[in-house]
């Protein structure tokens, strides 16, 4: 028995024939017989040939390589995106799968018939009814719509560059919708809310994530690529991104002196001039080296599991915090090592007193961004009070983020002068009395921020 064509067998009959039976017709059937089964036999082979050398699917190829923020699914997210954004998607997407792929480009091709077509077909059906009329075009253009979201869809399977589609809520209960790709940083994408909301491009406004589960708070620093902890969201995750100014994003350069003269008393902080604050800021982030504030205090730490608090004795190093045991000094020796930064981003909190009892209302925590709902592995910190939260997680960021940090406030410092100067511009523009000018309200923090 053989497997032939379409996996079906083959029973071969073999016949004895004695040797004295010399008969030509005899020998023919047999001459035929062996020719067939030499066939079977050849077709089988090459398609064994065939089956091994089809390439194994890679199943990192499978996976999607586009998701939402914010929406039912990828469809209804296309549907909120802007004409202009939806065209320019299609483009870039199409212009991808033009270097990857012939067949894209006769799809794009017949699409773009297609729709020429359509264009062609409606243009002299113009009733001489106006309500007709204004249905068929809107017909027509929802048409238009749906095919684009369609090319859409289909070339961003081919897409080797991850996209997302974000829904970012604004504080008047409006949104944005925003299509953004691995490659942009948070700064960019900032840009792109600036040109959408006409806001002022102050360099306090940021990207923040909620967390509704663990009742926390994150604002993005501006050189984070956005996909990246996004893509750590759960599939449904009730988490949500925030366009919001946080006047707390860039303290530690407008104020360097709370930071690095925080062991005086605040009246001499207070009477600090602006040249002495930029000597500051020069001295610790100009140098070749960054100087990490010289923070230590009591601090209160969340017992894994319990709702018990107990104070330690903490202190600030460049590559993490350390605690003194009980019993012994404070001295580098004695330190311990409670959590290193490279692993790890800060976290505000929201009602914390009342979910795990903490001793105040000030609290902060760290913990890696893919873990989304509670485990051992977060790290929950209290302050006594408002300014020693301040002054720990924006020191925090300084030890984490380095000149890092510093580059990004000069960037914004420098944008944000751009923005005010074309902002001021078109104030001074006359408005169409037909048309309102665009306005913006800039929305409040999503929670109780201190960060």
């Amino acid at each position: 028995m053989c497997l032939g064509s379409g996996g079906r067998p083959h029973i071969y009959k073999w016949y004895l024939i004695p040797s004295s039976d010399k008969r030509p017709d005899k020998m023919d059937d047999i001459d035929a017989m062996f020719s067939h089964l030499l066939g079977e036999m050849d077709y089988l082979s090459q398609s064994l040939v065939h089956a091994a050398d089809a390439p194994d699917v890679d199943p990192a190829q499978q996976r999607q390589s586009t998701f939402s923020v914010g929406f039912a699914d990828l469809n209804e997210s296309l549907h909120e995106l802007e004409d202009q954004d939806l065209d320019a998607l299609v483009a870039d997407l199409g212009s991808k799968s033009n270097n990857n792929a012939c067949g894209g480009t006769d799809h794009q091709m017949a699409t773009s018939a297609k729709t020429q077509e359509c264009e062609a077909a409606a243009a002299p059906l113009k009733p001489a009814n106006t309500a007709e009329f204004s249905a068929a075009l809107q017909m027509y253009e929802q048409q238009t719509k749906a095919d684009k979201i369609k090319l859409a869809l289909e070339k961003l399977k081919e897409a080797k560059v991850r996209k997302l589609i974000v829904k970012v809520l604004m504080g008047d209960g409006s949104s944005r919708t925003i299509m953004v790709d691995e490659r942009q940083t948070v700064r960019e994408v900032l840009e792109k809310l600036f040109e959408k909301t006409h806001c002022d491009g102050n360099i306090d406004w940021s990207l923040c994530e909620t967390n509704p589960e663990l009742q926390i708070e994150r604002g993005f620093e501006d050189h984070e690529y956005l996909v990246e902890p996004l893509s750590a969201w759960t599939r449904h995750s009730e988490n949500k991104i925030y366009f919001v100014s946080r006047p707390q994003k860039y303290v530690m350069f407008r104020d360097p002196q709370l930071f690095y003269m925080w062991k005086k008393k605040k009246a001499c902080l207070s009477g600090i001039n602006e040249q002495a604050k930029q000597l500051l800021v020069k001295e610790h982030f100009g140098g070749s080296a960054l100087i990490v504030p010289d923070l230590e205090g009591t601090l209160y730490l969340k017992e894994d599991g319990k709702k018990v608090w107990k104070p330690r004795y903490f202190v600030l190093r460049a590559s993490g915090i350390y605690y003194v045991p009980k019993g012994k000094t404070k001295c580098s020796s004695d330190l311990v090592c409670f959590t290193r930064f490279e692993k790890v981003s800060i976290y505000s909190t929201n009602s914390y007193r009342q979910k795990y009892r903490a001793p105040t209302d000030f609290c902060f925590l760290l913990k890696h961004p893919c873990i989304q709902k509670e485990s051992h592995y977060i790290k929950f910190l209290c302050c006594d009070d408002e300014h020693t939260l301040l002054l720990w997680v924006n020191s925090i960021r300084i030890a984490k983020y380095g000149t890092v940090l510093y580059q990004n406030y000069q960037a914004a410092v420098k944008r944000a002068s751009t923005w005010q100067t074309v902002h001021k511009a078109n104030s001074h523009v006359e408005d169409d009395p037909h048309e309102p000018p665009p306005s913006f309200i800039p929305p409040p923090p999503p929670g109780q921020s201190h960060i």
